[in-house]
């Protein structure tokens, strides 16, 4: 089984950020399976923010790295 936060989307636009969220909560996401990161930036680079979920599933072999051959 995995559980992770799955990327939704990453950009330096305040705008695009709230438009993805309003749509993920449209969704059906609950906002305790949301996640915003700002990834602070310095004097060249401005700050950055994440837009990420929590997701959790099956787990396939060839992600695990092993075989059951």
């Amino acid at each position: 089984m995995i559980t992770e936060w799955e990327v939704i989307i990453e950009t330096r636009d305040q705008a695009e950020l709230h438009i993805r969220l309003r749509d993920i909560r449209e969704a059906g996401v609950d906002d305790s399976m949301i996640r915003i990161d700002t990834l602070c930036g310095r004097l060249a680079l401005p700050a950055t923010y994440r837009l990420s979920r929590f997701v959790t599933g099956p787990r396939w072999e060839s992600e695990r790295g092993d075989s059951a051959h």
